[in-house]
């Protein structure tokens, strides 16, 4: 019995001292893998006022822990720690693209894009049939990128010209702004448009003498747009397109956050969202700006908003604005300005653009939706469109609004200043060659020398005490940040400080998500968005800016692209 004693006794310290080397194993190899890592010997731009610049960057697991001169983050990072050396390349916070269309960009369900540098539109016949031959069994042929000037410019009504490619099948085709579509009879048959159809709300329907050319502006087209995408159901082909090229090239231009600038609820597009979402695939923080429909009745539209609200801080998708025009676009003379045009298109009873919402529209959406927590994203162009989305929110909205008006293409000097006394960040696309001084006066024949001049008036704005936010429209225009941040410095009279241009792709892109507390600067405690570029925009030529290019992008802590 007692040498049964002595052999328990003797396993049992033989087995103790096993589980004690498992452990202690254990502890080993967790202390030789680090969660730290040190990007050094860099120049970090921190938009923080407090510490501008600094030369290292800790970060632990998602989150900035150090940030300051090489020597003293070696000191305060863990010894296992992981090195990267930056080798003196320019950092900055994760660049915020506040107005774009990534989904839309992304779909699959557009069977063909034109040119929309082509002069000649009977040139598109052949590439209309092309595109036919290419996809026998959709049910609607849907294409995109023309100019709606050439269609205008056409000799023949660009609804024979249409017809001619395609007549047994409808087809539709977006123009490169969106803000019009090119349709053949058979489509206007399947969406009820006949010679005598009232043109709805925020849009207009082109007649020539009183007979259909075609051509449906605005909503008018929209509404008809929407009826194709249903058709085609197609209901993978915006998630296949978010995965296999938009969230890629976001992280290639380093933006690592984003507002979409019209999610289709209607259509369920935020469904798809929020799937990405759930299936880890969003390599971004994304704000929805959900559509308010300009046919919609105001009172069924808002009880679906408010049912769509969804502002969860851990997550990387949030529900929490809303999108509305407040006019049209000024090359088809539909965007809101308090004169007329100096050309008529339509020959209707008022030249002077068009609304989707009405002033009192606008405030009475923003009365009922701001105190659920809806932040309003309002496009603006003319500046009759300005000035009365800006009453809509002097009369209805508070404090705690976020709104922002984007476009801004004119502003009246009276309304310069209210931008910083109500609060409403002023969003300006500056990318497109458009926007830049050398081209405004090509608007000349429709607004006057005078109203041409000063487009998208950023340092009227800026000097006036607006918070400026700068976006792409993606693919109106690129979303390479580069590109808009030169043209910001460069197009004089209307240019801004290159400081003035990051905090606009950045921290201020940061407050109009309301994530400013998060990213946009590079500070202690806030989340590791950065990108590391390939040339020193501080030190090289204003006009070289938009060569730069990003090598590495992290977002929440993980690099998600590296050249």
């Amino acid at each position: 019995m007692k040498q049964m004693k002595i052999i328990i006794i003797l396993f049992s310290f033989l087995f103790t001292s096993k589980s004690c080397t498992k452990k202690e194993e254990i502890k080993m190899n967790t202390q030789q893998v680090s969660i730290q890592k040190l990007y050094f010997n860099a120049k970090i731009y921190t938009v923080n006022d407090a510490k501008p610049w600094a030369e290292a960057m800790l970060i632990e697991k998602n989150k900035i822990v150090f940030i300051g001169t090489n020597k003293e983050a070696a000191l305060k990072a863990d010894k296992n720690v992981e090195k990267i050396d930056l080798k003196g390349k320019l950092v900055l916070p994760g660049f915020h693209d506040v107005h774009m269309h990534p989904m839309e960009v992304g779909s699959t369900t557009t069977s063909f894009v034109l040119n929309e540098n082509e002069t000649n539109a009977e040139n598109y016949i052949s590439e209309i049939k092309k595109a036919s031959k290419k996809n026998p069994n959709v049910k609607w042929l849907i294409g995109f990128g023309h100019s709606i000037n050439t269609l205008l410019d056409a000799k023949r009504n660009p609804l024979t010209i249409i017809n001619e490619a395609i007549s047994d099948r409808p087809v539709i085709i977006m123009e490169q702004t969106s803000h019009s579509m090119w349709l053949n009879s058979k489509a206007l048959e399947l969406a009820g448009i006949t010679n005598i159809s009232p043109s709805p709300q925020g849009g207009i329907i082109m007649k020539d003498n009183g007979k259909l050319n075609g051509i449906l502006i605005d909503n008018a087209g929209d509404v008809v747009f929407q009826q194709a995408i249903k058709a085609v159901n197609n209901p993978n082909g915006e998630y296949d397109g978010m995965v296999s090229y938009v969230l890629p090239e976001l992280a290639k231009n380093g933006i690592t956050s984003v507002s979409d600038a019209r999610t289709y609820w209607k259509r369920k597009q935020h469904k798809t969202w929020e799937n990405l979402a759930t299936d880890g695939k969003l390599t971004a923080r994304f704000n929805l700006g959900l559509w308010a429909y300009p046919t919609e009745k105001d009172k069924d539209q808002i009880a679906s908003l408010k049912a769509l609200f969804s502002n969860d801080e851990n997550s990387l998708l949030k529900i929490n604005q809303i999108k509305l025009y407040s006019d049209g676009i000024t090359h088809n003379t539909t965007a809101a300005l308090h004169s007329n045009y100096k050309e008529d298109f339509f020959g209707l009873s008022t030249n002077n653009g068009l609304n989707y919402f009405t002033e009192e529209r606008i405030g009475k959406y923003i009365q009922e939706l701001e105190s659920v927590g809806f932040d309003f994203h309002i496009h603006a162009i003319g500046n009759r469109g300005v000035h009365e989305a800006l009453n809509a929110i002097e009369k209805k909205g508070t404090t705690i609004g976020r709104h922002r008006l984007t476009h801004v293409e004119m502003v009246d000097i009276s309304d310069l200043s209210r931008f910083k006394r109500l609060n409403v960040t002023a969003d300006a696309q500056v990318t497109g060659d458009f926007t830049q001084p050398q081209y405004w006066h090509e608007n000349n024949h429709l607004l006057g020398s005078t109203l041409a001049n000063n487009q998208v008036p950023i340092k009227l704005l800026k000097e006036a005490g607006a918070r400026l936010t700068l976006s792409s429209d993606w693919n109106v225009s690129t979303l390479n940040p580069f590109v808009g941040i030169q043209n910001a410095v460069t197009r004089v009279p209307q240019n801004i400080s290159l400081k003035e241009a990051i905090k606009a792709y950045t921290i201020n892109g940061a407050y109009v998500m309301r994530q400013e507390d998060k990213v946009g600067s590079l500070k202690v405690g806030k989340l590791a968005d950065f990108v590391v570029l390939d040339k020193n925009i501080f030190t090289i030529s204003s006009n070289q800016i938009k060569t730069t290019k990003v090598i590495m992008t992290v977002f929440n802590g993980k690099e998600i692209y590296k050249k």
